[in-house]
């Protein structure tokens, strides 16, 4: 590639200009903004542009209609070289708290939008866009330009909440911008409310008005840079490739002539990705983006002309604008791609991807390529040899990826007609997830009738997703023209189509079945929609079907009840409140720092890993020369190179740091590369070559384990009562069995850490985002045979962890600190989100086998469980999760002859480990499905038989623990009261009544969460208060802040102990230097034990305190402080909690393993859309006791979060491997967590008044994990749903639902006539797709 010097960039951030010379055409604005610029509240989180963690606003100037133009965009997707004439705003410029914070910024911090905080800078700037272009919104704009930002943390409800304030005005002052005295953070959700009045949440009226007024202006540079007519060639230059950007089409054309296989770029949606993740390289990049031509829009008498670089929202806009100009006769074809466009992506990808590139890809799966084509559009292409029009029918889309144009042909403008009386249009889709999600099969319609007659004149089908290519259904169409549009017609078409279009069972992306049923309910959807046009011209007079109208989709403002305060309880006394998070204003201005945004330390590497691709075999030889060989690359760490211990061992299993002769998984670890910056150091591990010799059998599902008995050991067993005996006596007996899905974290902060070496005596500093930094000392230590007072473990705040950040984080650590310490240079380490899913491991998918005899009358007299999980290559935690899964395996119910059987099987998989529930969610699923199958055969609702099986009064559980389960049946009366579940069952009766191909479905769920680690060792903690002499204190606890709220509530804490504000008290880290040997942050008990130790520290402190306040009784707090630092008092505590004694006899299967237990009801109604499987929940009420809330706000989110979770995980999340082990799905683009468009419609939280808790800090509970399993109601809606559309089709009784329900596997559950069609291939037949976990 040419060295010779490129053009310069010159754009705007923030206001400032930035002139870049010699732009790296390899550089995209993410790494600019954090590397170069420093500004780090632009996050990284996923690197595709399916996360939204990296928005930022894009505004340019319009000069053909002297307008300025904002929007959203994905940082990570925008090339460096793509932004000359931009002015770029990120959240720093937004506000922050040392000028100004946004209103935007106050509502979402202020309405406890925000947890660990990583998503929340990209939310601000999605919402912030929306506001600059439309400062009147409604909920509409706010779920559309949210849909693209994914949380793993609040449940969106909040967020929501904060954001619908702007849809009418508000009026209000802040302390944050007015200098108040008094902080808002001692007063927030504390304003004034009489006792009668329901507390709320926050306050809407105190929050700032928005003030178009006061926004960053445009630089007036850049519209003089716009307005001057220089049509000059830009290039950009590298090492490695040119990126060229002509100005005009003449040079457009002559480049492309010159270099037909460059790819042109506009938006970077499709050829940014394929570098990224596939190892794409192009030398040469052409970006069109100044080409006038491309983007103009001329109309005529037959349709519009539309500029292939105009982005999908510009089209949408267009499109918008056109359709009152014109009868509804005309635009059919228009508004069927309104419809389509406003699904295709998020706002951020919309706003960037150009129409011409769309087409180009040529996706199989493409939104609008089947909707253009049905709609007999065209296009105009331009090459050297001259212009052509181009029909976008099934001669264009000619393979994969593939077109009929010629390489040196440029898409220029599409043809999109007008349509004319008598032709219906419409577009179709289905996709893993409602938004921004690509599309699983798509289709466009079109039909022409004459005037007055239901006889069809013309036709065309298209389909995306049932092929390599967009696909024509020419022989369906055929099939029906000439005929008229009837009930016959369309079903002798349905088997023409399946004859038509054919998909192998082992095609790729799998659902064969699925998306082959797709298409005949598609088509009669279609056939639906056009007989009610018929019927609305009179051209048919009988009576048609109904229609099937969309799920519902408003979401409705939602209840969130807990209870006032004391009213005795001091106004200063933060507890009980609903205090704002500690850290919200900074994480909505991007100012709260992570791992990751720590600045660079002099002379830092980078680590990048060398991963295994083979599932089962021996390393030959590991060659790493041409690693060494790259530019920049300074080392290649292996096994060799440890000092200390190279494996970590727990219960006789051993995992080593870095393979040395065999790999047990694809994705375990087996060197790394240090490089001078990340790019290098990918660069030189994707150079590193490593040779394999397979080893047989290896081992991926549950049946391959049971089958060649491949366990981890103990195998452990649990029991009461006599079940073999008990199975005697029963009327009845039944067995069956649930398989659940394994789940990824997905937090939104990737793996991070940078170790430093300080320079002397063996001393390290580790920076990380780890549940567990005494862990991570430990093994740190271990790893380079140093003693841990050398190795000083900090966590500032971790973006999300649910689990994955223990185990894996410290072998991660491990090997970083080799690496640091071989070269004594401090080195970073941040994962990949695809490496990050690659080896970290998830949630284990379970195997559960059931048998339970019962009684007529509902009683469950005995239990057998059986439970397998997945544990994968190593042990990690499978061992006590699966312990954890037979402690909890009774649920609320009393049965008094109970077994369970739990064994870990060891696959070569990577290992899965602890996830929020820790097994109980899995678990407990598979005996709610049990009792639901009790009530199936009984021909009684579900909830008899709960009820008829629930502990009542003083109860003991299946391993000897006492307790009472009154509040749980308070939580039980509670939710069938506010829910108004009996009328809602009804309702849902009727509803199910009146919709052949709808369906309801209500459920309702209980859980008894048992909260800490069940281990006496790990329930301690400890704690250090400093009071500084000028009043000032600083708490330093155990526990490590992932967005759970514990520097918050430990804040709380320490303001009721010394009765100052809690304005006065700061936590700024967790650190093995100043609190050693904390247990992990975990179990939910987090707040329960650190809350104790910062009690204890503070009542020390605070006593010690007593004879100058005595003294002085009047204060203030600074000059008792100053008193006692004068008398020589020590006013720094260490405080200690040594937790509750616990204890698990596994031989005498009795022990003590909790003090208390969270409990929690959650009723969950669906709406199922039967030949989709699509399904929306309609309202969920969740009754939640957690005894007297530390913080409401806090809690409510954690409940709320966590249910989503659950719901992820029983209803669409799906980890898919390959045959080989490889796991496919390794990104949010494959991977689906749920979103702003899953959120219940009605989401409603109540927090069970009156309940104490003795064995807690102030009466509390522990929340985090038990509403995750809550999750699982809106499993069994779908379940009752599909029940009820089985029953229609004449399927009674039992039937076989797995986890997650799916559309895919709710549609083909509800056993519809268009499902009975799709021949089934025989399992074993075919090498399938994915595996069967």
């Amino acid at each position: 590639m040419s060295s010779s010097k490129g053009d310069n960039v010159c754009f705007f951030i923030n206001g400032k200009k930035v002139i870049e010379e010699n732009a790296d055409p390899e550089t995209n604005l993410l790494s600019f903004l954090r590397q170069r610029m420093r500004l780090t509240g632009t996050k990284y989180g996923c690197g595709g542009g399916g996360c939204g963690a990296c928005t930022v606003m894009v505004s340019r100037y319009l000069p053909t209609t002297k307008t300025i133009a904002h929007h959203s965009a994905n940082a990570c997707l925008l090339p460096l070289c793509q932004l000359h004439g931009a002015a770029i705003t990120t959240v720093e410029s937004v506000g922050s708290t040392k000028t100004r914070i946004h209103p935007v910024q106050e509502r979402i911090a202020k309405a406890h939008g925000s947890q660990c905080g990583f998503c929340t800078p990209g939310m601000v700037m999605s919402m912030y866009t929306l506001l600059r272009n439309k400062p009147q919104i409604c909920l509409d704009d706010i779920t559309q330009a949210l849909a693209g930002n994914l949380c793993r943390c609040t449940g969106y409800r909040p967020i929501i909440d904060g954001c619908r304030t702007f849809c009418q005005e508000q009026e209000s002052n802040c302390c944050q911008v007015n200098g108040s005295a008094t902080c808002c953070r001692d007063l927030e959700g504390t304003p004034e409310e009489p006792e009668d009045e329901a507390p709320k949440l926050f306050n809407k009226e105190e929050f700032l008005p928005l003030d178009p007024t006061q926004e960053l202006i445009f630089p007036p540079e850049l519209i003089l840079m716009s307005e001057a007519s220089n049509p000059q060639l830009l290039t950009f230059r590298s090492e490695r490739m040119s990126w060229v950007s002509p100005a005009t089409l003449d040079q457009l054309v002559e480049l492309k002539s010159r270099n037909p296989k460059a790819p042109l770029v506009v938006g970077n949606t499709n050829v940014g990705p394929d570098v990224k993740f596939k190892g794409v390289f192009h030398p040469l990049v052409i970006s069109p983006t100044r080409v006038p031509e491309l983007f103009q829009f001329s109309q005529t008498p037959d349709g519009v002309w539309v500029g292939a670089g105009n982005s999908l929202a510009q089209l949408q806009a267009l499109l918008e604008k056109l359709l009152p100009q014109f009868p509804q006769e005309k635009t059919e074809l228009i508004r069927a791609l309104i419809q389509q466009l406003g699904n295709v992506g998020s706002q951020q990808i919309r706003n960037v991807a150009s129409l011409g590139g769309n087409i180009m890809s040529a996706y199989p799966n493409s939104d609008l390529n089947p909707v253009l084509a049905a709609g007999k559009s065209r296009v105009s292409v331009i090459s050297d040899g001259g212009r052509r029009e181009v029909p976008l029918n099934q001669d264009f889309f000619v393979g994969f990826g593939k077109t009929s144009l010629k390489p040196e042909e440029i898409l220029l403008s599409v043809f999109i007609p007008f349509t004319t009386k008598g032709e219906l249009v419409r577009a179709f889709r289905h996709a893993p997830r409602k938004e921004s999600a690509f599309a699983t099969v798509a289709a466009g319609m079109r039909v022409l009738f004459s005037e007055g007659s239901a006889v069809v004149q013309d036709m065309s089908v298209y389909f995306g997703g049932v092929g390599p290519a967009t696909v024509a259904a020419a022989k369906t169409c055929s099939a029906i023209v000439s005929k008229p549009w009837c009930e016959e017609t369309l079903s002798q078409a349905y088997q023409v189509l399946l004859e038509e279009l054919v998909l192998p069972p082992s095609a790729p992306g799998a659902k064969v079945e699925f998306r082959r049923s797709l298409t005949l309910s598609f088509l009669f959807k279609f056939h639906l929609e056009v007989l009610h046009q018929l019927r609305e011209t009179n051209v048919v007079t009988h009576d048609v079907p109904a229609r099937i109208e969309p799920l519902p989709r408003e979401i409705h403002p939602s209840l969130q009840e807990f209870q006032h305060v004391p009213q005795d309880q001091s106004h200063q006394d933060p507890v009980g409140r609903p205090i704002m998070h500690r850290s919200a204003i900074s994480h909505a201005t991007g100012e709260a720092v992570y791992c990751d945004d720590m600045p660079k330390v002099d002379g830092e590497l980078f680590l990048a890993l060398v991963t295994s691709s083979r599932a089962h075999a021996k390393i030959t030889g590991v060659d790493f020369s041409q690693a060494l060989q790259i530019p920049g690359v300074v080392d290649v760490i292996t096994v060799a190179d440890i000092p200390g211990k190279k494996v970590r061992s727990q219960f006789g299993y051993d995992e080593e740091l870095l393979a040395e002769n065999e790999v047990s998984c694809v994705g375990q670890m087996i060197c790394a590369v240090v490089a001078e910056s990340r790019a290098l150091a990918k660069r030189g591990a994707r150079a590193v070559r490593v040779d394999y010799e397979d080893l047989p059998d290896p081992v991926f599902t549950f049946e391959e384990a049971m089958g060649r008995s491949s366990f981890f050991e103990p195998r452990r067993v649990l029991e009461r009562g006599d079940v073999t005996e008990a199975f005697k006596t029963v009327d009845r007996v039944h067995s069956g069995e649930l398989r659940l899905g394994g789940q990824e974290h997905f937090y939104m902060e990737t793996q991070s850490m940078l170790v430093v070496p300080v320079g002397e005596e063996r001393e390290l500093n580790v920076y990380i985002s780890s549940q567990w930094p005494t862990l991570v000392q430990e093994v740190v230590a271990e790893t380079l045979d140093i003693p841990s007072n050398r190795v000083t473990c900090h966590v500032k705040r971790i973006g999300g962890a649910f689990g994955g950040k223990v185990t894996k984080t410290s072998i991660l650590a491990g090997i970083t600190s080799v690496a640091a310490w071989k070269t004594n240079r401090a080195v970073r380490c941040v994962l990949d989100r695809g490496d990050d899913m690659l080896i970290t491991g998830g949630r284990h998918p379970l195997l559960g086998k059931y048998k339970v005899g019962f009684m007529n009358d509902g009683r469950i007299l005995a239990a057998d469980l059986q439970y397998y999980i997945l544990g994968g290559n190593t042990l990690d935690d499978s061992l006590m999760v699966m312990e954890k899964m037979l402690i909890s395996m009774d649920n609320v119910y009393n049965i008094p002859n109970l077994r369970g059987r739990g064994t870990a099987c060891r696959t070569n998989l990577p290992s899965n480990t602890a996830f929020r529930g820790f097994g109980v969610p899995q678990a407990l699923t598979v005996v709610e499905s049990m009792l639901d199958d009790v009530a199936t055969l009984l021909g009684r609702p579900t909830y008899e038989v709960q009820e008829m099986n629930f502990y009542r009064g003083p109860s003991t559980t299946h391993y000897g623990l006492e307790f009472s389960p009154d509040t749980l049946l308070r939580c039980w009366e509670d939710c069938k009261v506010k829910s108004d579940y009996a009328a809602r069952r009804q309702a849902a009766l009727h509803f199910n009544q009146q919709n052949r191909w709808k369906k309801r479905g209500v459920a309702i769920t209980p859980i008894k969460y048992g909260v800490g680690y069940g281990i006496s060792v790990l329930s301690q903690a400890a704690a250090l208060v400093n009071i500084y002499k000028d009043g000032s204190v600083l708490v330093t606890h155990g526990g490590a802040e992932m967005g759970q709220g514990v520097h918050t509530k430990m804040q709380q804490v320490a303001s009721r102990e010394l009765h100052i504000p809690a304005s006065k008290i700061y936590i700024s880290e967790s650190s093995t230097g100043a609190v050693p040997n904390n247990s992990l942050s975990a179990a939910s008990f987090g707040t329960d034990s650190n809350g104790m130790a910062v009690q204890n520290a503070c009542q020390i402190l605070y006593q010690r305190l007593e004879p100058f306040r005595q003294k002085n009784p009047k204060g203030p707090w600074e000059s008792w402080v100053g008193a006692a630092f004068f008398q020589r008092v020590n006013l720094s505590a260490s405080g200690f909690y040594r937790g509750p004694d616990l204890n698990m006899d596994w031989e005498k299967k009795k022990g003590k393993l909790y003090t208390y237990f969270t409990f929690g009801v959650c009723c969950s109604e669906v709406e199922l859309d039967c030949l989709t499987g699509e399904y929306r929940t309609v309202r969920a009420d969740l009754v939640v006791d957690i005894g007297k809330s530390l913080n409401p706000s806090v809690d409510i989110g954690q409940i709320e979060g966590a249910f989503m979770q659950g719901m992820g995980l029983f209803t669409m999340e799906e980890l898919k491997y390959s045959p080989l082990g490889l796991l496919y799905t390794r990104g949010p683009s494959q991977y689906k967590i749920p979103a702003v468009c899953d959120v219940p419609l009605r989401f409603n939280v109540y927090l069970l008044p009156d309940s104490e808790n003795p064995h807690a800090i102030y009466s509390s509970k522990g929340i985090g994990e038990p509403t995750v399993f809550l999750g699982s109601s809106v499993f069994f809606a779908i379940k009752d749903a599909v029940a009820a559309a089985r029953s229609e089709s004449g399927a009674l009784g039992l039937f076989s639902l797995n986890s997650p329900a799916t559309p895919e596997r709710a549609c083909l559950a509800c056993s519809s006539p268009f499902t009975k069609m799709v021949p089934v291939s025989e399992p074993g037949s075919f090498q399938p797709w994915a595996l069967n976990i």
